[in-house]
């Protein structure tokens, strides 16, 4: 199965921005849905944004109009940019895609963290 890594987390002031990256270890050209998720402490871990090989995509209501997910699927990477941070966006941020049925690869995880 190809593997993910995360990157670009950080510490920010609300307002700021971030882009997350999501390196694969092998090609995600045949990987429909792409996706990255968050869990923020004491919280389930809940879809933040997803996109197709096609370039379709979906955003949670909380981040519409402010994160921004693409892939290049030549660099086998997908990117979660992510601008006018807020606190409440604090959280550890997964990329991932559905594997067998019922199941999903996950990165390691990234944190990021929104100061007011």
């Amino acid at each position: 199965q190809v593997q993910l890594v995360e990157s670009g987390g950080g510490l920010v002031q609300a307002g700021g921005s971030l882009r997350l990256s999501c390196a694969a270890s092998g090609s995600i050209f045949k990987i429909n849905a792409m996706a990255w998720y968050r869990q923020a402490p004491g919280k389930q871990r809940d879809l933040v944004a997803s996109i197709t090989n096609t370039g379709n995509t979906i955003y949670a209501d909380s981040v519409k109009g402010r994160f921004t997910i693409s892939r290049d699927n030549a660099k086998n990477t997908v990117y979660l940019q992510m601008n006018s941070l807020k606190p409440e966006d604090t959280a550890v941020y997964y990329c991932t895609y559905p594997y067998v049925v019922g199941s999903r690869v996950w990165g390691q995880g990234t944190q990021v963290t929104v100061s007011s």
